[in-house]
């Protein structure tokens, strides 16, 4: 088993139907109906390989979202275990009839909290969310046990700031759909507060100032 970055995961063979976002490689198939998703469910059930968060499941009434990613004490991220999982993955909803839609995966995480002093600042949110630390940034980045509400990442402050908000999220998208997604946010109404760094993101802010992240996995190799 070794490390990918996310382009190495998405330039490899049998990927295709995979988006790596902040938090694991993620295909969506759509199915048209829960008996369908279900029998897809089974269907990566049975496979080889799979097993407690590997991978992530959700069914839905039009389609099933699937997370893949590996979780160490040392990494979190996409490693050739992932590539062969979700190469099968991939092969057992083809010959289910479904097709994958890219355009329909995003990753709402993590929530950004800025703050001059983390280690003060992170028992409070682990403790009202029930979250734990994560293993291979266990001072910056809390999790949700059960693989469901988005994570949590800190933010170190130099200095306290009152002209803007000290909380964000970041909202992950395919790279072939951002700067639409930009777009359409800045038609909505909202401004764009920096490009500097796109296109790994963009940040963008509401009408009242409140800021967010669009952002995209590939631009970390």
């Amino acid at each position: 088993m070794s490390q990918l970055t996310p382009r190495q995961f998405e330039d490899a063979e049998g990927t295709d139907d995979w988006r790596v976002l902040a938090d694991g490689a993620h295909a969506f198939f759509r199915t048209g109906s829960l008996t369908a998703g279900a029998r897809l469910a089974q269907a990566v059930g049975d496979l080889e390989g799979t097993g407690p968060g590997r991978p992530d499941i959700d069914v839905r009434h039009d389609g099933v979202t699937l997370r893949l990613v590996t979780a160490t004490d040392d990494s979190f991220g996409m490693t050739t275990d992932d590539v062969d999982l979700g190469s099968r993955i991939s092969a057992a909803a083809q010959e289910l009839g479904l097709e994958s839609d890219a355009s329909a995966v995003q990753s709402v995480m993590p929530i950004v909290i800025d703050a001059l002093d983390i280690p003060g600042a992170m028992p409070f949110w682990q403790a009202l969310l029930g979250y734990v630390r994560r293993p291979d940034s266990p001072d910056e980045d809390l999790v949700d046990p059960r693989g469901r509400g988005p994570s949590l990442w800190f933010q170190q402050m130099d200095a306290p700031r009152t002209e803007r908000n000290r909380m964000h999220f970041a909202c992950w998208v395919p790279a072939e759909t951002a700067e639409a997604r930009v777009q359409a946010a800045l038609a909505a109404g909202g401004t764009l507060v920096t490009d500097q760094f796109a296109p790994d993101w963009w940040v963008l802010a509401d009408p009242e100032g409140n800021e967010a992240d669009i952002a995209t996995a590939l631009g970390r190799g």
